[in-house]
């Protein structure tokens, strides 16, 4: 079945155009970042087959769309059952909205304080995430079902499979850095139009 990519393209013009005109403002960033990818993950017509597949190995990071000034980026994240992140930062600001199945998401204590989880939260379809190192950046997230995927579109402010973050020992927090990389070589062709209806 064709997928409806003209959706994606849509909302990658209408974040270039709100990272164009707030990039420095994280709290606009966050709340009309929020209703733009709740407009997205609201219909699930639109993402390629080649970005949901699971592996077994681990969870996957699919890169759909980097802002050519690494401004943003928008990520597929596919969870196979039960899989899970380490302790982890971003050092950016993020929205993670769940599109199929359910996340858990534990926070944990700031980087510096005595580390250790705060709470915990799940994230159903539909629902949107947020997350800065302003308002609390270091977390585990997982798959909240044992049979099934889960899909989940991140956005953040920054090509985050490029930045220099972190891992954390959960028991001690020891920070390792890390940078994330992308499952993929190929992101979604946007731009043809060629099979359009419209």
């Amino acid at each position: 079945m064709q997928k409806n990519i003209a959706r994606l393209r849509t909302y990658v013009q209408d974040m270039t155009a709100l990272v164009a005109a707030h990039a420095h403002d994280e709290p606009k960033m966050l709340a009309e970042g929020e209703a733009l990818l709740k407009g997205l993950i609201g219909t699930d017509d639109w993402l390629p087959d080649e970005f949901t597949v699971p592996s077994a190995e681990s969870y996957r990071q699919y890169l759909l769309h980097c802002d050519p000034l690494e401004r943003f980026s928008v990520v597929s994240f596919v969870w196979g059952p039960g899989q899970k992140t380490p302790v982890h930062d971003h050092t950016v600001w993020g929205l993670v909205g769940v599109m199929r199945g359910a996340e858990l998401c534990e926070e944990y204590t700031d980087a510096g304080k005595p580390f250790g989880p705060t709470g915990k939260h799940r994230i159903e379809p539909g629902e949107v995430d947020r997350l800065s190192p302003t308002i609390g950046d270091i977390h585990v997230v997982s798959n909240a079902f044992t049979d099934r995927p889960s899909i989940s579109i991140h956005v953040y402010g920054a090509n985050i499979g490029a930045v220099r973050r972190h891992v954390f020992d959960a028991s001690t927090g020891e920070p390792r850095e890390f940078i994330s990389g992308y499952h993929n070589t190929v992101t979604p062709n946007l731009w043809d139009r060629s099979q359009a209806k419209h």
